[in-house]
């Protein structure tokens, strides 16, 4: 399992819109690619971040080839809500274990 943080910024109080956004836009875009797991859409000191799972490295690494992918991200870009700083990190995770009975609010 791989676990995806994209990290930026955001202008709160447009903050409604990013969160149409997420789930509108990028979360089905999420489900579509090949080995995505799950995504976590969280609130940062300076913004926002979207933390997702992936079934595998080059699973993760693929969505950067995604032209889906691309398309989101030209999308949210065009927006303006978005603020420095931006970043993307893949971690290994090692081990793993979400509560069976895990439901989202």
């Amino acid at each position: 399992m791989i676990v995806r943080i994209w990290r930026t910024g955001l202008d709160e109080s447009r903050a409604d819109e990013y969160e149409t956004f997420a789930y509108g836009r990028s979360l089905p875009m999420f489900q579509r690619q090949p080995g995505f797991r799950g995504v976590f859409f969280v609130r940062t000191a300076t913004g926002r971040a979207s933390v997702t799972l992936w079934a595998d490295l080059e699973s993760a690494e693929a969505l950067a080839n995604a032209p889906e992918y691309h398309e989101t991200v030209a999308a949210i870009r065009s927006t303006g809500f978005l603020q420095s700083p931006q970043s993307v990190e893949l971690l290994p995770a090692d081990k793993t274990w979400i509560a069976p009975d895990l439901t989202t609010p």
